[in-house]
């Protein structure tokens, strides 16, 4: 059996070089795959959103591209969780405190504070006044643990229950970076995000004027 890489050009029928031509864009093809894998296993991953814990920021059926690159987690980070919990599912939230931090929450007036700084949170649908049994106010995060909120805190159980607690960071899957499109679970409607709308900034840590 001849081998057609070692035939000079001159001596290559029009089948010897439909074979090369198959043969190289199998080769590329091939090699993009396995570039893909290697980026998605170590440096991204993807995972759908369910429910609307993070409205406004994240809706029901978005798709997030997440990282585990971030060195340490950061304030303002929305993150996505695998530690076990009451609802035996992952779960997306925002880092609210990190460890040694303290946190306080004035539930009447819906008020977050992070060792004694009331936080400005232009990010959340609305106030923070849903108190859960079985953990209070003020709290210190433990090292090597977070505090997490949803943005929509009247909707969303997180660190401020018992069900969720503070988060170990060994159980941070990763940061979410983007989220491009959306699938709707009810009607399956497929929709892309405009490209401004994609990234999902880190909250700043900001006082309340």
């Amino acid at each position: 059996m001849k081998d057609i890489a070692l035939l000079e050009k001159n001596e290559r029928t029009a089948s010897d070089r439909a074979v090369l031509n198959v043969y190289d864009f199998v080769s590329v093809l091939v090699s993009a795959v396995v570039a893909i894998a290697i980026i998605f296993m170590f440096v991204f991953r993807v995972v759908g959103v369910v429910g609307t814990s993070m409205v406004p920021t994240l809706q029901d059926g978005d798709w997030l591209f997440i990282t585990a690159g971030d060195a340490k987690p950061q304030y303002g980070q929305v993150i996505i969780i695998t530690q076990p919990n009451w609802f035996d599912e992952p779960i997306v939230k925002r880092i609210i405190a990190t460890e040694n931090q303290t946190v306080d929450i004035n539930f009447e007036k819906g008020e977050v504070y992070v060792d004694g700084v009331m936080l400005d949170e232009p990010y959340i649908n609305n106030l923070t006044l849903n108190q859960e049994d079985g953990v209070t106010f003020p709290l210190t995060v433990p090292e090597g643990h977070v505090f997490v909120m949803g943005d929509n805190r009247q909707g969303s159980t997180d660190s401020r229950s018992e069900k969720i607690g503070f988060i170990d960071e060994n159980y941070i899957l990763g940061v979410v970076k983007v989220r491009p499109f959306n699938i709707s679970d009810s009607t399956g409607k497929f929709s892309m995000y405009a490209p401004s709308q994609w990234k999902i900034a880190k909250a700043e840590l900001r006082a309340a004027q």
